[in-house]
């Protein structure tokens, strides 16, 4: 069987919303890195559109995290699957999943590339990490462009910030809430996709020390930056997303 080849970009939080499953479930693969917009020419020749992650399997390719979660999973042990038993709970945490999805990882994704425009040197140092030698090299001739590429692809303007950041916060207090009742998982008695995918997209709120690349320390970030990140790691929600990093990430 051919090896599963995983294309990403690096920091990306639903890239890492990819390796965690299949981490999680136990799956060897290759993972391919590579800078904003020059991962386009990879997923193309893979066979996907134009977004990562991209999973080329030996019987198919997957262009969707959530899709690549669902296989690491169907693929996974009785003791690490994360698909509940009853579908009613099964639905409501595939459910609650694909609402973290949408309403969520856009919005961080947007907030940190606004938080961090111009700042190239932490560009360099993170969206680097593992991507082939001759990106790396060119990184001071293509950051100008990619950063063009991103501003425009993503609609980061102050307004469009400013409105993310308020659409992360309502979501963090619906975590919140329902984790009011004192349950560890978000959804049944044990962690589910839900949990996974709302940890790895709260991710870049709350920089955890066991995400699948080197994030930017809080130390590093812009002032304002920083003190949003210290309130969403002490939110429940952020907590919830730290704990799950610290005790299902391995």
């Amino acid at each position: 069987m051919r090896p599963l080849v995983l294309i990403t970009i690096p920091i990306s939080h639903y890239c890492e919303k990819a390796r965690w499953a299949l981490d999680r479930a136990g799956l060897s693969y290759d993972e391919r890195r590579h800078l904003p917009g020059i991962h386009r020419v990879a997923v193309r020749r893979a066979g996907g559109k134009l977004t990562v992650p991209v999973l080329v399997c030996p019987e198919r390719v997957l262009g969707e995290s959530a899709d690549i979660v669902e296989y690491a999973d169907s693929h996974a042990s009785a003791q690490r699957r994360m698909r509940l038993d009853d579908p009613a709970l099964a639905g409501e945490a595939r459910d609650l999943a694909a609402s973290f999805d949408e309403a969520l990882g856009p919005h961080t994704r947007r907030w940190v590339y606004y938080g961090l425009r111009g700042r190239r040197e932490i560009a360099a140092r993170y969206l680097t990490q593992g991507v082939p030698a001759w990106q790396r090299r060119s990184f001071a001739v293509t950051y100008p462009p990619i950063s063009a590429l991103v501003n425009r692809v993503l609609d980061i303007t102050p307004e469009t910030a400013a409105q993310s950041e308020r659409a992360m916060r309502e979501v963090f207090d619906e975590v919140g809430d329902r984790l009011g009742d004192g349950r560890r998982f978000l959804v049944g008695d044990r962690f589910t996709a839900a949990d996974l995918t709302f940890a790895a997209l709260a991710a870049p709120l709350i920089a955890p020390a066991e995400y699948g690349t080197p994030l930017p320390t809080v130390e590093e970030l812009p002032a304002a930056m920083a003190t949003s990140v210290h309130e969403f790691r002490e939110h429940p929600a952020g907590a919830h997303a730290l704990a799950m990093f610290r005790d299902e990430r391995r």
